[in-house]
């Protein structure tokens, strides 16, 4: 699949029309083992705003990475934090981290899932921290604009991702 067909540099409500940032499509019913794992710890965010969550840099983070004119975002997660979260799950999940390498800047980190696109987008970087990086869950395979509609009946959720 083009990941840059599930990525996208654009303005998201409810963060207003002003607002553009990178926004990535997660669907909950993919079965690749990273995309999955991404939505088991999607479990761990905290409400905000209604439909809007809010996770813990440990528990799941993104990364901006530019080479030339690209700009590719990877999603990693703690691989103690996910073996705790796969523990009784019965597929095979567990089995699939175990493969994983772990992150060349954290032993305990593990890359889940990377998407990239041309763009001339810089993230801001407001006192230091980077502009962080929403992720919409949805069902299937979905333009970004029947995403957006469904984040606004109630039928996709949002999540604020800290950026490195």
């Amino acid at each position: 699949m083009d990941d840059s067909a599930r990525m996208w540099i654009t303005a998201v409500p409810p963060f207003g029309p002003d607002d553009i940032g990178v926004l990535l499509a997660l669907d909950l019913t993919s079965q690749d083992p990273g995309e999955r794992m991404v939505s088991v710890l999607l479990n761990r965010g905290h409400e905000g705003e209604e439909g809007v969550f809010y996770l813990l840099p440990a528990d799941l983070s993104a990364r901006y990475e530019r080479t030339g004119e690209r700009l590719a975002v990877s999603l990693t997660a703690s691989r103690k934090v996910l073996d705790h979260d796969l523990t009784d799950r019965a597929d095979s999940l567990r089995d699939h981290l175990a493969g994983l390498p772990s992150d060349a800047a954290d032993d305990d980190r593990v890359t889940l899932l990377r998407r990239e696109l041309v763009t001339d987008f810089v993230p801001e970087v407001v006192d230091g921290e980077k502009q962080a990086v929403l992720l919409i869950d949805h069902a299937g395979p979905a333009p970004l604009d029947e995403l957006l509609s469904e984040f606004d009946q109630g039928e996709a959720s949002l999540a604020v991702l800290y950026a490195e």
